[in-house]
């Protein structure tokens, strides 16, 4: 084991980590002081990484078993658990935690540059658990009751008619199979025991309430999660590799590069089933995601 020597980005989340050689395989102690990080500083940044896709995926697996690329999105090729975030391919440019519309989402997200614009293309990590902190006592006691129902067949921020043909291809591609979860609001991480926000894009409604009563709520507890206090806005440069937990943060892909190339790759660990703060787990209402992740027992 190296000295690790790791540097907080801002005072809420994010954290640059120096001494720790990600091409390599990493010891028990290594992962462990890695995890320790992440519980903390939620986002972790690595510099001048030697990576390929299967140096990636092996990093990736030290946090546990890897997800497919996507339920429903084509992985790279001769790669089915890396999936490419490729400008070319459609933008992720609305605040979302990812895949949350199945039973289990990732518990942890890789990100790797592959094409970096010269300018722009920033990505956005908020930390939920500070959201959560946030909020003034009599609206967190009515979070912690809360559910909601996520989706992949969601509201898109842009109208039907004003999407070209390939915006089209994409949009059917990701609803190809339609996915509907029911997960608490309120999250209590497995490890840590923080309670975070678990909503973002593809939180739909709240259970019991009409879409636009859930909206109004969604929206006001969304705006605890994006203050700038709580978000790390992170500026890419090449070769570079940021891994987040994806349990109690949520993340959003600025489309600010007017439309130069851009290219990340992303291998997600699988992840455990949401618990709400009565013990209470999440369940399935539509769809199966066993091809994507299992779920352990």
């Amino acid at each position: 084991m190296t000295d690790i020597e790791i540097q907080k980005v801002t005072a809420h989340i994010g954290a640059r980590v120096l001494g720790v050689d990600v091409s390599k395989p990493l010891d028990d102690i290594t992962v462990a002081a890695l995890r320790t990080a992440l519980d903390e500083h939620k986002a972790l940044v690595f510099d001048d990484v030697d990576l390929d896709d299967e140096g990636q995926q092996a990093f990736a697996r030290h946090f546990g078993d890897l997800t497919t690329a996507h339920p429903t999105v084509p992985a790279v090729d001769g790669a089915p658990n890396v999936l490419p975030v490729d400008s070319e391919r459609g933008r992720a440019n609305h605040w979302h935690t990812d895949v949350t519309f199945v039973l289990n989402p990732p518990q942890a997200s890789t990100l790797r540059s592959i094409t970096v614009p010269p300018y722009g293309g920033e990505t956005l990590i908020a930390n939920a658990a500070a959201a959560y902190r946030d909020l003034p006592e009599p609206l967190r006691a009515f979070a912690d009751t809360l559910w909601a129902e996520h989706t992949n067949d969601y509201d898109y921020a842009v109208p039907d008619e004003s999407v070209d043909e390939d915006q089209a291809a994409q949009r059917a591609q990701f609803t190809s199979i339609t996915f509907r979860t029911a997960h608490p609001v309120v999250r209590v991480h497995p490890l840590t025991g923080e309670r975070g926000l678990f909503i973002g894009g593809f939180a739909q409604r709240i259970v019991g309430l009409s879409v636009g009563e859930s909206r109004k709520i969604l929206d006001l507890l969304q705006a605890y999660v994006t203050r700038p206090e709580n978000v790390l806005r992170w500026r890419w440069s090449p070769n570079q590799l940021v891994l987040f937990d994806n349990r109690i943060t949520q993340h959003y892909a600025i489309d600010n590069y007017d439309g130069l190339p851009r290219r990340l790759n992303r291998v997600t660990v699988a992840g455990d089933v949401p618990v709400g703060i009565d013990g209470t787990r999440s369940h399935s209402i539509q769809g199966d995601a066993s091809h994507y992740t299992s779920v352990a027992g």
